[in-house]
């Protein structure tokens, strides 16, 4: 077992009670690729009798849209998917956040960058671990990781099997605080998991290559590592992911039950016959929920769905 650097032990995930859950960013209302998310960590918990969790990552104010928390809260409700304990807001943390990024700079694991994405682009879109020369040092910067003594990650995901990268090679230094002076993603979500004791993370397969970035972030950290499990998304014939971005279609709220039976289909659960409520839908599935059935696959296609799914792909 290993140990964290002020020598408190960590423990395996496999090793204390589940904690799961889920993290819709308020940048619209949920689709149906949203409810496989939420959905797949729901059942995932409560088989193992855990708690499921819900934290609103609203870390990125250009990109929310007014009342979209409402909404996502909402639908959740209406679906039964009642989250236990509170509610986490991540725009209501962002010293904690800082607070690690500084540590990670005064260790010297962590540096100030004034590269552009234009400039990243055109040198192969991984950061090469030095910068380009800037003639105001004091202008807004942002903060990457170093990671060129990282070595190799090698996980094995619930869904998707033995997972492997190069942080050097395949992702470069990467971004811990925006030059914007907000918190960027990989950051906020290893802080917040291990704040709120999460154990298992289920979520959709387009998040999987960033998995290795936020183990080696929980190393640096001294946190407790967590198992995975990537579910496929949905993608249309151009291979792009059914998202907000792509004008997915919002759930429909009064129709909660067929939502639930379709997204149960994606997932290769069992269905129950003739369910009687969401309530009694949620109870059967939890009682009959195999991650192993689960596809094992990065992305299906729209038009290979079930017939009950390909109504909410668009």
């Amino acid at each position: 077992m290993s140990t964290t650097p002020a020598g408190e032990a960590i423990a395996p995930p496999s090793s204390r009670p589940y904690v799961g859950r889920f993290a819709p960013s308020p940048t619209g209302p949920l689709h149906f690729g949203s409810l496989l998310g939420a959905l797949a960590s729901f059942l995932d918990a409560h088989a193992a009798s855990g708690r499921w969790l819900v934290r609103i990552e609203d870390i990125d104010p250009l990109r929310e849209q007014p009342g979209a928390t409402r909404q996502i809260l909402a639908t959740l409700a209406s679906h039964g998917l009642q989250h236990d304990g509170e509610l986490l807001f991540q725009s209501q943390r962002t010293e904690l956040y800082r607070a690690a990024a500084d540590a990670l700079q005064r260790n010297g694991m962590a540096y100030r960058c004034h590269c552009s994405r234009s400039w990243l682009a055109r040198h192969g879109g991984i950061h090469p671990a030095t910068c380009q020369p800037q003639a105001d040092p004091g202008s807004p910067a942002a903060l990457r990781l170093a990671v060129q003594s990282a070595p190799p990650s090698l996980f094995e995901d619930r869904v998707q099997g033995q997972y492997q990268q190069l942080l050097a090679r395949d992702v470069g230094d990467f971004v811990i605080w925006r030059k914007e002076d907000l918190p960027a993603y990989q950051l906020a979500v290893v802080i917040d998991d291990a704040a709120q004791g999460v154990t298992d993370v289920v979520r959709g397969s387009d998040l999987l290559d960033n998995t290795p970035r936020q183990q080696y972030l929980q190393q640096q950290l001294g946190l407790r590592q967590l198992r995975y499990a990537h579910i496929p998304v949905i993608a249309d014939r151009q291979g792009q992911k059914l998202s907000k971005q792509t004008f997915a279609r919002p759930l429909d709220d009064a129709a909660a039950l067929d939502n639930l039976l379709a997204a149960l289909d994606f997932l290769g659960q069992q269905r129950p016959r003739q369910p009687r409520s969401v309530a009694a839908l949620l109870r059967w599935a939890v009682d009959h929920w195999r991650i192993e059935a689960v596809p094992r696959r990065l992305a299906l296609a729209g038009d290979e769905l079930p017939p009950s799914c390909r109504l909410f792909a668009s």
